[in-house]
C-alpha cells in the first residue's frame, strides 16, 4: 500500500533541512572546479603531457610565482609520495625541471641487501633545471624500476651505470655532478620524462609485473590502489 507521509513536526522539518543542506553540499563538491597544473598529485600514463618534449626554462622564468609554485609542489609531492624522483611533466607542466633524492639506509623501506644491490647512496633533495647528461660509463645495469605515473607496476630496465649531470638549481646557479648506481638511474628516468618517454618504452616487457599480484590473490581481488597519497589498501 502506497501513501504519503505528512511532515508536520519540528523534528521532521529539522531533518528535511539537514537533508537539503547535505544534498546541496554533495552537488557543490561534485561540480567544484578541477585543480590546475602544477598539480599536487602525479599524473598517470595516458595524460598527453607525459608524451610531450618539455620546454627549456628561461632565466626570466625563475623568479615568477608560477615557477616557484611548481618547484614548491614538486618538493611536496616527493615528500608525500615518498618517491626518489619527480619531473615537471608529472605535475602537468611541460618544462625541463626535475628533482631527485635518495634516503640513507636507516630511512630505506627495503632491506640492507636491496640497498646495496641497487647501488643506493644518500642524496639530499635537489632540483635540476634544464638538465643534460653525459655518459661516463657505457656499461648498462639491469634493475627493476617503477614510476609514480604508472602506479602498481614495475619492469626491468637497462641504464648507464655512470653519468655526469649538468644543469641549474632553482635559482639559476649552474651545477654539475657525477652520479653512479641508483642515483644515475634516477637521473636517467627523470630525464626520459622531460623528453616524453616512459620507462616502459625501453623496459624488458616480459618482466612487466603488477607489484601487488600476490596481494590480489590473497585478498580475492579486494585491493585498492590510491593515486593520492602513497597508500595501498
Amino acid at each position: 500500500m502506497w501513501y504519503f507521509r505528512k511532515y508536520n513536526t519540528i523534528e521532521d522539518i529539522h531533518n528535511m533541512d539537514i537533508q537539503s543542506k547535505v544534498l546541496k553540499l554533495i552537488e557543490k563538491l561534485r561540480f567544484r572546479r578541477a585543480p590546475k597544473p602544477p598539480y599536487s598529485h602525479v599524473v598517470q600514463l595516458g595524460d598527453p603531457v607525459l608524451r610531450c618534449k618539455a620546454k627549456i626554462v628561461e632565466k626570466t622564468q625563475l623568479d615568477t610565482p608560477e615557477f616557484k609554485k611548481l618547484v614548491n609542489n614538486m618538493r611536496k609531492v616527493v615528500k608525500r609520495y615518498k618517491c626518489v624522483g619527480i619531473s615537471a611533466p608529472q605535475l602537468g607542466i611541460d618544462l625541463r625541471v626535475m628533482a631527485m633524492t635518495c634516503p640513507d639506509l636507516d630511512q630505506f623501506a627495503g632491506s640492507p641487501q636491496e640497498y646495496q644491490l641497487k647501488g643506493m647512496q644518500p642524496y639530499s633533495y635537489s632540483v635540476w633545471v634544464n638538465p643534460s647528461m653525459k655518459v661516463l660509463d657505457y656499461k648498462k645495469e639491469i634493475l627493476s624500476e617503477g614510476c609514480e605515473s604508472m602506479r602498481g607496476f614495475s619492469a626491468d630496465v637497462a641504464r648507464y651505470s655512470r653519468i655526469r649531470l649538468t644543469g641549474w638549481d632553482e635559482r639559476g646557479v649552474e651545477k654539475s655532478e657525477e652520479l653512479s648506481g641508483w642515483l644515475a638511474r634516477i637521473a636517467q628516468h627523470e630525464l626520459d620524462h622531460l623528453d616524453g618517454r616512459m620507462y616502459l618504452d625501453i623496459a624488458h616487457l616480459p618482466s612487466l609485473t603488477c607489484s601487488f599480484w600476490d596481494r590480489v590473490n590473497r585478498t580475492g581481488g579486494k585491493v585498492h590502489i590510491s593515486y593520492y597519497p602513497n597508500k595501498i589498501i
